[in-house]
């Protein structure tokens, strides 16, 4: 068994931390930019006057640092070589991921929106996986350089992780198909240029077959963004939808009628590992950081770190440090190797362990750091309360713990999720 990373992505992150170095790090520091990273952030990024969306400078500075990177050849990365990608694997993007949080707060990977200069746009690989070709030649170029967006309208004010049960409903009139129901926690919904919602088309309460996915333009008659909804980490850009009769014609349909929740299921594997590894290089960031201030700070004549009160605590997220990166890397090799379903059951694994590890890693780094480590002077609030939203969406630890469970006890059948082919 050979665990050494290829020379090729070992030469691609010494590419990538020069350009960092070379074009984001001064963007950040140019303009009073830093303020959207200091202890202003949260108040520098949010527009409390309007929704608490997030504010036009913000994005526009995301927008800029999403361009210097797709100019450079770098956003593209995990995308299909004749897009302008590098054929980016599973496997590759998690180690990015990982290296790149593991860089802390900055620019070029900023937790909040999962805004990357290598992009984790999962609604591109879908479009490649499920959009037709009238679909793509639409919308792929600007997916691929980052200047159109879909939202994912999938969870209901009174269904989340029972999607199955979800009432929105969508029926055949004509050439055309109308929609009725609510989302929730519909993000990114202020910006999209197409919302991916999920309808009931057929079938029973609970059945897997039956759902479909449309893109359905936000700016079509009967949707109606409701409200946007406040969050432990601001801003927000987290919509309460409503669609009463909307209208979308039938190229609107996004993969094939009635099995929606393969999409579905394709982008939560693809960005379960993916986020567990942005976890995982979050934790190792405030571990880094815990273990240097330990080593610096020397109250009552002797330094922290010569305290066992201070050692073990840091000694066991070390620890599961490690234990999580070998089965991220693991289970994304498994993924790339055998298919995005085939090892279900350890993405479920890493994800939860990885985002209780860096709840769990930030919370011991503010504990080390003393007053100044629960001030907004340092970064651990942030990463704290970003990672704990990850404890909920895509799936809460105890979801991934029942899906374990449905592996583990055989009350799970087949090697692919619920609604996927083969399943």
């Amino acid at each position: 068994m050979d665990f050494a990373l290829p020379e090729s992505l070992r030469d691609y992150l010494a590419e990538l931390d020069a350009f960092i170095d070379a074009e984001i790090v001064p963007l950040e520091q140019a303009d009073d930019n830093i303020r959207f990273f200091d202890h202003r952030r949260e108040d520098a990024r949010t527009d409390w006057e309007h929704g608490g969306l997030p504010t036009a400078e913000w994005e526009a500075l995301l927008g800029e640092a999403r361009r210097r990177a797709d100019a450079a050849g770098h956003f593209r990365y995990p995308f299909p070589a004749k897009f302008g990608g590098r054929d980016g694997s599973n496997l590759s993007m998690a180690i990015i991921r990982e290296h790149l949080t593991t860089r802390g707060l900055g620019l070029h990977c900023d937790l909040q929106n999962e805004h990357s200069v290598v992009g984790n746009n999962i609604g591109l690989l879908l479009m490649l996986e499920y959009g037709t070709p009238e679909q793509q030649e639409e919308w792929v170029e600007g997916l691929a350089a980052g200047t159109k967006f879909f939202a994912f309208g999938i969870t209901e004010p009174d269904h989340g992780s029972d999607a199955t049960y979800m009432e929105t409903t969508a029926v055949r009139d004509g050439d055309d198909w109308v929609i009725s129901g609510e989302k929730t926690w519909n993000t990114g919904i202020h910006a999209a240029h197409r919302d991916i919602v999920f309808a009931r088309t057929s079938g029973e309460p609970g059945d897997a077959r039956g759902i479909t996915a449309f893109l359905v333009d936000p700016q079509s008659p009967g949707f109606t963004v409701e409200e946007y909804l406040w969050t432990f980490n601001m801003p927000t850009d987290h919509a309460h939808v409503s669609l009463r009769d909307v209208r979308v014609p039938a190229s609107a349909l996004f993969g094939e009628e009635g099995r929606g929740l393969q999409v579905v299921q394709h982008f939560f594997n693809e960005n379960r590992i993916r986020q567990a590894a942005a976890s995982l290089g979050a934790a190792q960031y405030c571990i880094n950081r815990a273990v240097a201030y330990a080593n610096e700070r020397a109250p009552f004549g002797k330094k922290l770190s010569t305290n066992q009160a201070i050692q073990f605590p840091l000694v066991d997220l070390h620890t599961r440090a490690a234990m999580a990166r070998a089965l991220i890397r693991e289970t994304a090799w498994k993924m790339d190797t055998y298919g995005p379903f085939s090892a279900s059951a350890e993405v479920s694994m890493c994800n939860y362990q990885a985002n209780r590890l860096c709840c769990d890693a930030a919370d011991q780094a503010m504990q080390v750091f003393g007053g100044r480590g629960y001030s907004r002077h340092e970064p651990f609030e942030h990463i704290y309360r970003h990672h704990r939203r990850y404890r909920i969406t895509e799936g809460a630890d105890e979801i991934q713990m029942r899906r374990v469970a449905g592996y583990l006890f055989g009350f799970m059948s087949g090697s692919a999720p619920k609604g996927v082919s083969g399943s």
